[in-house]
């Protein structure tokens, strides 16, 4: 085995950002979509409800995005075995959010910018799985139809014409908006996509609004201690409109090494098999023309402690008339 040191030119670090479609199979559209009736009747549904690219009641299923619904005031799902006013699933869910996006207890949601503006007790959320949009969704790629009794509308985000960032506890933040010419400003915008967190608020009081002031009429229930199942009511909206788009973007980072053998290095084997029990070379021709076969670079640090192994596809024929050069990439 032979070392050689590394060059501060050989190492190179590189970054290359990736984006791809969120859904299972990248798909870049997901038009089918399927939950349990055993969730909605377990204690979990009262908090979210999963949804599935496939029926969950076969195989190959997997969880695309869960949705939920927040209501600072514990409004629309049944309160807890304690009967304490206004603590419930609802009231917990807002709390959550809250602490991941805004970061303060005291902090309100508000929906819009400038003087179209909501300040919003309650919401919609689209929580999109971890493994479905990785490292961040791409701003720009999401666009949701939904559709009520008071028609369809198709969300986006407002990226593309936003022109000063704004960010939150949770990261960027975008506003959403819809394809219909009917103002809603009495509700400020549809919701927010937070791309960092994976995360889309949806303005209940412009999705309750009837078609005529921008909305689709969907009808939630604010009852205070009774299972509305506000969750279902938008996972119905979802299926009618039929069509939800979105893409992940990460940044893979890659390792360059670039393991260098020039034509005076690496020529003898050190092998000890090619030595006799006296120390004496067992074929004279290593001796004038020695030639060895690269099969394997290792990477070590200064301790000699192995980190990293990279094998050849085939044998390299190395000689003192032949140099050769490795690249090595390590992603991560």
């Amino acid at each position: 085995m032979s070392y050689k040191r590394f060059d501060a030119d050989d190492v190179l670090v590189s970054a290359e950002s990736v984006t791809t479609s969120a859904w299972s199979g990248n798909v870049t559209t997901l038009s089918s979509f399927y939950t349990s009736s055993t969730q909605y009747n377990s204690t979990s549904g009262d908090f979210y409800v999963n949804v599935f690219n496939q029926d969950p009641s076969g195989s190959g299923e997997e969880i695309q995005f869960t949705i939920g619904y927040a209501n600072k005031n514990g409004a629309g799902t049944l309160l807890y075995n304690s009967g304490v006013a206004g603590k419930s699933p609802s009231d917990t869910v807002y709390g959550q959010y809250r602490t991941l996006v805004l970061g303060d207890e005291d902090s309100d949601f508000v929906f819009g910018s400038g003087d179209n503006t909501y300040t919003a007790s309650s919401f919609y959320v689209i929580s999109i799985d971890r493994g479905r949009y990785k490292e961040k969704i791409l701003p720009g790629s999401f666009e949701l139809k939904i559709s009520g009794s008071g028609g369809g509308i198709t969300l986006t985000d407002t990226s593309a014409t936003t022109t000063t960032q704004t960010f939150t506890d949770a990261g960027r933040v975008y506003e959403l908006k819809a394809n219909v010419s009917s103002s809603v400003a009495a509700s400020g915008s549809y919701g927010k996509l937070l791309p960092d967190v994976g995360i889309i608020l949806l303005n209940e009081e412009a999705l309750d609004a009837t078609v005529g002031n921008g909305g689709i009429a969907l009808g939630t229930g604010n009852s205070t201690n009774a299972d509305d199942q506000n969750p279902k009511k938008l996972f119905n909206a979802i299926i009618a409109g039929g069509s939800f788009k979105l893409s992940s973007q990460e940044t893979v980072s890659s390792n360059f090494v670039f393991a260098r053998a020039r034509n005076s290095e690496f020529n003898y084997s050190t092998n000890p098999s090619i030595l006799t029990g006296s120390g004496e070379l067992r074929h004279d021709v290593l001796i004038d023309s020695p030639e060895t076969y690269i099969t394997t670079v290792g990477l070590y640090n200064d301790n000699q402690d192995l980190l990293a192994v990279a094998k050849l596809s085939r044998p390299l024929l190395k000689n003192s008339t032949k140099e050769a050069l490795v690249r090595i990439k390590l992603d991560y």
